[in-house]
């Protein structure tokens, strides 16, 4: 049996999709970039297999700023069935505990949502790709392995109810990095004094990418046949991932010393912790940051096709 050979080309950019129900964000990122043939690309943070919604992934030159899109703001619409609390803290996981739900009016529900808003402290699930020891810590938990995940502080800006049925509450989140929501809705059960894990996540934004317009592989996979060069119009620049960053406009004499790992003094930047800096063709050139006296060095060059 003779199998095709996949032939790998160069692609540059950022691909905001829509990430399937029951794939990891691995899984997803893999298929993308077959159908791309994309000889590098990378995600911005995990989520959940049971989690659909915004992924963003970087391809080529991209992969340079999916830690800075990792660090970025985020919103969710969780689904969560009360009195039920499970293993994983979602619909995956195994039943731990039933308890009967309490009369709860929506008034009862957002008080105890605003304990949860701010910078808080929380418990990661168990089952997450939190590393231990190099290992991360759903694989010991599938062992049989008694884990205790590392509490952490993370920043909840939005956690309002969208709905109110029965034993379901339909929610929004909108949070920092290294949030949970499993961990959100676990804890808002545990305060309800009847348990609760999520059912259905949905992550709806990433800053900067507000109003996102998303591909699914489904759209991806009918558009690459027959020329996988046909997905090229799907990505967004490079340079639409840098927008929440202060903007440094440099003419081609100027640009060419950056890359060239140069020094540039720039007497209003003194002080900017970090710049995204542009050529006169508008591409980027570089990350950049400046220090005290407005000398403006690179953290990380680009150099897209």
């Amino acid at each position: 049996m003779s199998y095709e050979k996949t032939l790998w080309r160069t692609v540059d950019g950022l691909l905001l999709l829509d990430k399937p129900r029951a794939m990891s964000s691995n899984q997803a990122l893999q298929r993308a970039r077959h159908l791309f043939r994309a000889h590098k690309g990378g995600h911005t943070g995990s989520l959940d297999p049971l989690a659909t919604g915004l992924l963003p992934l970087c391809l080529g030159e991209a992969t340079k700023i999916a830690g800075l899109l990792l660090g970025s703001r985020k919103a969710y619409e969780a689904t969560c069935l009360l009195g039920v609390t499970t293993t994983t803290d979602d619909a995956e996981g195994q039943i731990v505990e039933e308890k009967p739900v309490p009369a709860l009016s929506d008034a009862d529900i957002r008080t105890a949502l605003a304990a949860f808003t701010g910078h808080i402290t929380q418990v990661p699930p168990v089952y997450c790709a939190l590393k231990q020891g190099g290992e991360p810590l759903y694989r010991r938990a599938r062992r049989g392995e008694d884990v205790t995940a590392p509490m952490r502080t993370v920043d909840v800006y939005r956690y309002e109810l969208l709905a109110h049925n029965d034993d379901r509450l339909h929610l929004r989140v909108e949070c920092g990095s290294g949030t949970y929501v499993r961990s959100l809705i676990r804890d808002l059960g545990e305060r309800l004094g009847c348990g609760a894990h999520v059912t259905a996540l949905r992550r709806i934004w990433v800053e900067p990418f507000r109003e996102p317009h998303m591909y699914t592989l489904e759209m991806l996979a009918e558009l690459a046949s027959p020329d996988p060069a046909a997905l090229d119009a799907c990505l967004l620049p490079l340079e639409a991932g840098l927008a929440g960053f202060p903007q440094v406009h440099l003419d081609a004499a100027a640009a060419r010393r950056l890359r060239q790992g140069q020094t540039i003094v720039i007497d209003s930047l003194a002080g900017v912790a970090r710049c995204a800096v542009f050529g006169p063709d508008g591409r980027a050139v570089a990350l950049a940051q400046a220090d005290a006296a407005g000398r403006l060095r690179s953290l990380r060059g680009f150099n897209p096709a």
